[in-house]
């Protein structure tokens, strides 16, 4: 424990000189942060740029679009939603059966307290998704399932843009079971 004698004695003007300049370090520092990062979005500051996919552009070229849609849907579906943890059986060894990809397993999750509306089944989604295109936009960017209603835990409840669920969509659609 220090002495009132060891700290050192402020006096009002240099309490305030001190404050002043804890002010002009931040406002100092948030402006270089925000040129540094040049307009990217701090989700997307925090990510290695050349690993992530682009959003999908309105071009002339439909296949390209499509392609570049999937590509990113893969992107969300894989490395940001981890949707094959809950949506693909895993083989005898744990791991993921890469072979029935997305094409629904029992939920591996249980709830902290017993729970009689917690899920057994996590559905399919790769191939044929459980709803219309636009449902699952829906679902993705609100929360809400063709009921009305919100899904049940452990399902996140996702708030994606439109052009990101639109992607994801594109390539759920694009999986397909290997037997």
């Amino acid at each position: 424990m220090l002495s009132k004698s060891v700290l050192p004695k402020m006096t009002q003007s240099s309490a305030s000189t001190s404050s002043y300049s804890r002010m002009l370090f931040s406002l100092v520092a948030a402006l270089a942060l925000a040129s540094l990062s040049q307009g990217i979005p701090l989700g997307q500051a925090q990510t290695n740029q050349a690993q992530v996919p682009p959003p999908q552009q309105h071009t002339a070229d439909k296949t390209s679009t499509s392609a570049t849609s999937v590509t990113r849907g893969k992107y969300i579906v894989e490395g940001v939603a981890v949707c094959g943890q809950c949506h693909t059986p895993r083989a005898s060894s744990g791991n993921l059966d890469r072979s029935r990809w997305l094409q629904g397993a029992p939920v591996p999750y249980q709830p902290a307290k017993p729970d009689a509306d917690w899920p057994i089944n996590a559905p399919r989604i790769g191939g044929t998704p459980p709803a219309s295109d636009a449902d699952m936009i829906k679902l993705l960017t609100t929360g809400i399932w063709t009921d009305g209603n919100r899904l049940r835990l452990p399902m996140p409840q996702f708030r994606m843009e439109r052009s990101d669920a639109e992607a994801v969509v594109a390539y759920l659609r694009s999986v397909t079971a290997q037997q």
